[in-house]
């Protein structure tokens, strides 16, 4: 059997063990430790934290996430460390509600509902869970391949009081991809998948009454309905626009449903803007619609998601208008997905 050992993080204080086979964030959820992560990969630096203490190795991992004089220095991706003694580590991004307070993380089985194409290459897959399973708004869930010990991550269209307890899931075809690929031949219904969650902090916060700025682009719709319709059937009078990049009115979807949310939304076209009548529309990259309406971005609470190039000149747009950090809420998938396909 692994050796154990006694993980202590700064400054909150809380203590857990951590077997050598398995890595530090894994075993943080394991134990009911929700610490802050993204692509649970090593790609992106959500879980980046500094080993003020110990002795800590890490599997592969981006140099973009953490470089070699920031690793030098003693910086850690956590999502890919492996403990060899006992250790202090300080946790460089944290929520203090969500430490101890977040949903267990656990693995139920789900029967496919319905797949159904709602454009040339996203698909709504609809699953029935064998349990009641709880999530915020905003976060997503691991998928196991059927066959394999591969996952793939998608984010919740919906929210837990959906009345058919069915849970929605938007998910972009890739040529080749692993599971996307069996949304046309594989899958069908009636047919089990795994699921392993919830995970991600992008959610939304209650008590908060800044106006609400989304942005989201392809499948990054889902986690953005989630959190709409959340706000919807929780009665809130916070203003709310949704910007959503798509290259022509072709690409745009749930537009019924959108409008029966009751929010401001603007289509943001980067190609055509033909067929988009009765929208509102702007012409240009959603990050650059988003710019040119929104002047006090630093007034808003900021929700995003999207494809990684999407998400990043967000997030420097974002900091070029001073918008606090604490006011931007992302899960930029990163995974494996990104590299063959979803």
């Amino acid at each position: 059997m692994a050796d154990k050992h006694r993980i202590q993080f700064e400054p909150v204080g809380i203590e857990m063990e951590v077997g050598e086979e398995e890595k530090i964030l894994d075993a943080a959820f394991r134990q009911g430790i929700h610490l802050m992560h993204g692509c649970r990969e090593g790609q992106c630096s959500a879980c980046k934290s500094y080993l003020l203490e110990g002795d800590i190795q890490m599997e592969r991992y981006s140099t973009f996430a953490c470089n070699d004089a920031e690793v030098a220095e003693g910086y850690v991706l956590l999502c890919k460390s492996h403990a060899y003694s006992d250790c202090t580590i300080e946790l460089l991004n944290y929520d203090e509600d969500e430490l101890l307070g977040g949903i267990p993380i656990r693995t139920v089985g789900t029967r496919v509902a319905a797949i159904e194409p709602v454009t040339r290459d996203i698909v709504s897959l609809r699953l029935e869970p064998a349990e009641q399973f709880d999530f915020k708004p905003g976060q997503y869930v691991d998928l196991t391949i059927p066959g394999t010990d591969e996952h793939r991550s998608f984010s919740m269209a919906t929210t837990p009081s959906t009345p058919s307890g069915e849970i929605e899931f938007l998910i972009k075809k890739y040529p080749g991809g692993r599971f996307s690929g069996l949304l046309d031949d594989g899958l069908a219904v009636g047919d089990e998948i795994s699921m392993t969650g919830p995970y991600g902090s992008s959610t939304l916060k209650d008590g908060h009454v800044l106006p609400v700025v989304c942005v989201a682009g392809g499948a990054g719709m889902a986690p953005i309905l989630s959190i709409l319709r959340h706000l919807k059937e929780t009665d809130s009078t916070r203003p709310v626009r949704f910007y959503y990049g798509a290259r022509t009115a072709a690409d745009l979807f749930y537009l019924d449903a959108i409008e029966e949310l009751g929010v401001e939304f603007v289509a943001c076209l980067s190609e055509s803007a033909q067929g988009s009548d009765g929208l509102q529309v702007e012409e240009g990259n959603v990050t650059d619609v988003v710019e040119r309406r929104e002047p006090e971005l630093h007034r808003t609470e900021v929700y995003l998601c999207g494809p990684p190039p999407m998400v990043d000149a967000a997030l420097t747009l974002l900091e070029a208008s001073n918008v606090p950090k604490d006011q931007v809420f992302y899960d930029k998938f990163t995974s494996p997905a990104t590299s063959d396909g979803a």
